[in-house]
């Protein structure tokens, strides 16, 4: 037994051995075939332990390449716009120069012709220079291209307007009327009293007597705004009984830019009235007052908010929000007016500004839905002026509390 237990000891040990042999060897040729295959032509010699095939190199290579060509186009390209600007800022000097040397006078439409200082000639002539009148402009896209807008005695067709309106406006409005009638008698002006650099020539009537065209004489005409050079008009005229027309371009520099006045407002001391008028809406209100909690009271500091309630639903809501915020903020400056009536918004705002019984203020009439920041209340003071009553509406932007953007307008002179 011990004999036969021996001879069996002896297999199991070799027949491990012959196994774990077995395996070292299927080891070793797995290794042999996943190890990467070498190539002595493909690496590059210098960089240790890493082995990179020849086509990595020359797309490298190649992206490099193009890398440095579009570089270079493009600095060509930005070296021929600037030597064209650089020709072009020549011509110009070397126009006003020209004009320096003439002398040239202006030209004046009332009438008679007058001499303008030099110092302004000069300037107004380089408007001129720099406008599309003249010379052609660079643009960067058909969207910076400067539209046309026509015109005859009668009426005046608007692009702004687009497809939804009508393009033609009715009534004219006072200002531009006066300003297209002076643009056509300073064209009839021009083609009357011609000068000897004029490109025309006199044309004489049916019993030889000069040709003088009037305003029904006047076909149509076009205009546009550059807004920090001019106003380029163009005009055409032509008689009842002749074929020929008669084209006149005309241009209205701006001049400098001149100072009217320079002032210090102190706003430091204006107090704003909001004036909110609410029925119901409880749930409105509470987001209003924690705009006018963060803005008016954290902020500002200098507001006084009048609620006009309509109704007695509701009411004991709003008193809880306004006393919540006094014990919070310390706030007092508020007043709640309660009226038993149907809710009616010119109402309220009229109660609400014959509320207040304490000087001056500024009144701001204000809807529950509004949300606005301290640089409007801002605003609100330097575009109002005390007792003035000049009419003129200021557009002030908000945002609604579902982050819609809306317009509204108010008049600045709510003063009392």
């Amino acid at each position: 037994m011990p004999r036969r237990g021996f001879i069996l000891q002896t297999r199991t040990h070799w027949l491990l051995l012959g196994l774990a042999l077995l395996c070292s060897l299927v080891l070793f040729l797995y290794l042999l075939e996943c190890a990467p295959q070498t190539d002595g032509n493909a690496s590059l010699p210098g960089v240790i332990g890493e082995n990179y095939g020849k086509e990595y190199y020359q797309a490298l290579l190649q992206e490099q390449e193009e890398h440095y060509q579009t570089r270079a186009t493009s600095l060509k390209r930005q070296i021929a716009q600037l030597k064209q600007e650089l020709q072009e800022m020549s011509e110009k000097m070397r126009s006003l120069q020209e004009r320096k040397n003439v002398g040239a006078n202006s030209i004046g439409y009332q009438g008679h012709k007058e001499q303008a200082p030099s110092d302004l000639l000069e300037f107004l002539h380089s408007q001129i220079d720099k406008a599309e009148v003249s010379i052609g402009a660079r643009l960067p896209s058909e969207y910076g291209v400067i539209p046309f807008e026509s015109f005859t005695l009668m009426k005046v067709f608007q692009l702004e307007m687009g497809l939804t309106r009508h393009p033609e406006e009715k009534p004219v409005r006072k200002d531009k009327r006066d300003e297209l009638v002076e643009v056509i008698e300073a064209g009839l002006e021009v083609i009357n009293n011609p000068d000897e650099d004029d490109e025309q020539e006199d044309e004489d009537g049916p019993l030889g007597e000069k040709l003088m065209f009037n305003e029904n004489d006047f076909i149509e005409g076009y205009y546009r705004t550059e807004r920090d050079k001019g106003t380029q008009y163009e005009l055409f005229f032509k008689k009842a009984d002749l074929m020929e027309y008669r084209h006149v371009t005309l241009f209205r520099p701006f001049g400098p830019l001149m100072k009217v006045k320079s002032e210090m407002i102190d706003i430091t001391r204006s107090i704003i009235n909001i004036i909110v008028p609410l029925a119901e809406r409880t749930e409105a209100f509470v987001q209003f007052m924690q705009n006018f909690r963060d803005v008016c009271i954290h902020q500002d500091k200098r507001i006084h908010l009048t609620v006009v309630y309509f109704g007695k639903e509701g009411l004991s809501k709003v008193k809880s929000i306004l006393e919540s915020v006094t014990s919070e903020s310390n706030f007092h400056n508020y007043t709640l007016v309660p009226l038993n009536e149907e809710f009616n918004r010119g109402r309220g705002l009229n109660v609400g500004a014959r509320a207040w019984d304490k000087g001056e203020v500024l009144m701001f009439f204000c809807d529950v839905d509004i949300y606005f920041s301290a640089e409007f209340l801002h605003s609100c003071r330097l575009n109002a002026e005390p007792g003035s009553q000049k009419g003129f509406w200021l557009l002030a932007r908000f945002w609604l509390w579902n982050d819609l953007s809306v317009s509204i307008r108010f008049p600045h002179h709510w003063w009392i």
